[in-house]
């Protein structure tokens, strides 16, 4: 468990762009970094995460959000970078604060190895004072395989550094039960159970590629882990300390989770879907005494074309999701091993390995806390076909 105080930030691009001039608001950005210097002399470590780079290298491009195909954009993200780094440099060193920068991409979340070498270039930043600023990799990444929004990238990080406080700046006060342009429309000051406001979150920004949905999902992710999220407005003035000290109005997304617990937390919580199982309800049922794993005789269905080492979702028959788990097959073998269940795994593949497809310390059983993701209706290898 990680002992230092820890805030990560997430910035919207409506908040450090313009929407009209596509340029940087540098007098939020001055608000921000003192607000951040602030908060490092009273102890707190800081890491941003920051949207922005491709709305204003659309600018650069002579393009506008609605007129951009998702290559202007990633070209709009490669011009858009070091103009948006260069502006947080300025800005930083007028607070003494030095800089660093990491690109991300889903896959350097869902990958273990590239998770942990991640999480020890973060701990070693914050260990030499500098201020990480952190963005979606736009220039590569594709609708199949981008995060999609900042917000769960955003509170990927903050599992990962274990942070206490995870701060999402937007351009609204918070979050409320219903369209807050409806009549009676109620602002919600705490949420317990996120999934009971997801039916209010539509819609999303237009420089942004996330909407309030987006950061309900991020909150419930930096819930399981232990981490207290907050939704509030980008305001110029201690725009995250006075939140923290509950200075101004916001909502605050009650920690539930156990922070101390790194692996299973990484499990749970997946940015995309490698593949899922669906095992027969009376093996689902014995999932959650974290006793056994998921054995060949178990599967009744496979979804997907994925890798040993994925993370998959698992459900009963009834489509329910019931766990998360670490697979010690890809794909093709699974449904070999699932066809021929009862033999010896070195006879079906020809090689010696686990007897079970997920071993029990690799699976996570789904708690009523965790949002969960509806079973895919494509591409699904029946066992008994």
């Amino acid at each position: 468990m990680n002992d230092q105080k820890r805030i990560v930030v997430k910035i919207g691009s409506g908040l450090l762009v313009g929407e009209e001039s596509l340029a940087v608001r540098y007098a939020f950005l001055h608000g921000m970094m003192a607000d951040i210097a602030a908060l490092r002399a009273e102890g707190y470590e800081v890491v941003l995460t920051s949207s922005g780079a491709a709305a204003i290298g659309l600018g650069t491009l002579g393009l506008t959000p609605k007129d951009a195909g998702l290559a202007d954009k990633q070209a709009a993200a490669a011009c858009g970078q070091p103009l948006i780094m260069n502006a947080y440099k300025q800005v930083a060193l007028e607070f003494g604060i030095d800089i660093a920068q990491i690109l991300l991409t889903s896959e350097d979340m869902e990958n273990r190895r590239r998770f942990l070498n991640t999480k020890n270039t973060l701990d070693r930043l914050l260990a030499k004072g500098m201020l990480p600023i952190i963005n979606e990799n736009d220039t590569i990444t594709t609708e199949e395989i981008r995060v999609g929004d900042n917000d769960r990238l955003a509170a990927k990080v903050a599992q990962m550094i274990q942070a206490q406080h995870f701060v999402m700046l937007t351009g609204v006060e918070g979050l409320y039960d219903r369209d807050p342009d409806e009549p009676g429309a109620q602002f919600v000051e705490e949420v317990e159970d996120v999934s009971i406001y997801l039916e209010a979150t539509t819609g999303k920004s237009t420089l942004g590629s996330g909407g309030m949905l987006t950061k309900m999902q991020a909150a419930n992710m930096a819930q399981n882990a232990g981490v207290t999220a907050y939704i509030a407005s980008g305001i110029l003035d201690s725009p995250v300390s006075s939140v923290l000290k509950n200075e101004r109005r916001h909502t605050r997304c009650i920690a539930q989770g156990d922070a101390s617990s790194s692996w299973r937390v990484w499990l749970a919580d997946r940015l995309t879907m490698a593949g899922s199982l669906v095992v027969s309800n009376e093996a689902a049922a014995q999932l959650g005494t974290g006793q056994r794993g998921i054995r060949a005789d178990d599967i009744v269905a496979v979804q997907g074309e994925y890798a040993k080492g994925d993370v998959l979702h698992i459900y009963d028959e009834k489509g329910e999701e019931c766990a998360r788990g670490l697979t010690n097959y890809a794909s093709n073998e699974t449904v070999l091993l699932a066809r021929r269940a009862g033999e010896a795994v070195e006879s079906v593949l020809g090689y010696h390995s686990n007897a079970d497809v997920i071993a029990a310390r690799n699976l996570v059983p789904i708690e009523d806390r965790h949002l969960p993701r509806e079973a895919p209706d494509d591409d699904v290898t029946s066992i008994a076909s």
